[in-house]
């Protein structure tokens, strides 16, 4: 005969184990904080690097070095949004593809800046360990061409921001550190 009382009180054993197991890697509030800072000092750095990337007074050895530290910043396979007013579909690009379709853009001056920034989801633990949040930008572009050309939008964009535990070795010592990885970034808004 199946003891119900020895099962339910294993899977509540196993239930509280889990719970502080979870808690153990749970993140604590001035370490949210410090990884919160480190989340938007990295979507600075990227504004920063497709500014020069996308200037057409970037030479393009300088514009290769800072497209690979753009690409650092990135979790692997995370695509870019392309959006224009003068179409109503959005293009997405991997990361190296956006940057080089950037850096050809056909106009003599371009102009990139991102504007306020800010988380709008918290971090939120997913199954696998890592934490998930998303920050939004506001981006505006313009791009000019010496024969009059010109072309003006504003585009609001959502970066997936992920946070995961990694370990490396330092004089021969194990040290734990959370990293932040950006992901996505999907067009939301284009508007003049």
């Amino acid at each position: 005969m199946i003891n119900y009382k020895n099962i339910y009180a294993l899977l509540f054993g196993l239930l509280i184990i889990g719970n502080v197991a979870a808690q153990k890697d749970d993140v604590s509030p001035e370490r949210k904080q410090a990884i919160d800072s480190l989340a938007l000092e990295k979507v600075r750095d990227l504004s920063k690097y497709i500014s020069i990337i996308g200037s057409k007074k970037t030479p393009f050895s300088e514009a290769q070095r800072v497209m690979d530290r753009a690409e650092e910043l990135f979790a692997t396979d995370s695509e870019m949004g392309v959006s224009s007013l003068n179409r109503k579909e959005i293009t997405y690009y991997k990361v190296r593809k956006y940057f080089d379709r950037l850096m050809a853009l056909n106009y003599d001056r371009v102009t990139i800046s991102w504007y306020d920034i800010h988380y709008i989801s918290d971090l939120e633990r997913q199954p696998d360990g890592r934490y998930v949040g998303v920050v939004t930008i506001y981006q505006k572009f313009e791009g000019v061409s010496d024969d009059g050309m010109k072309y003006k939008d504003t585009t609001k964009k959502d970066i997936t921001i992920y946070v995961e535990r990694k370990k490396t070795q330092i004089q021969g010592r194990t040290i734990e550190f959370w990293d932040v990885l950006l992901g996505d970034i999907r067009v939301t808004e284009t508007r003049a």
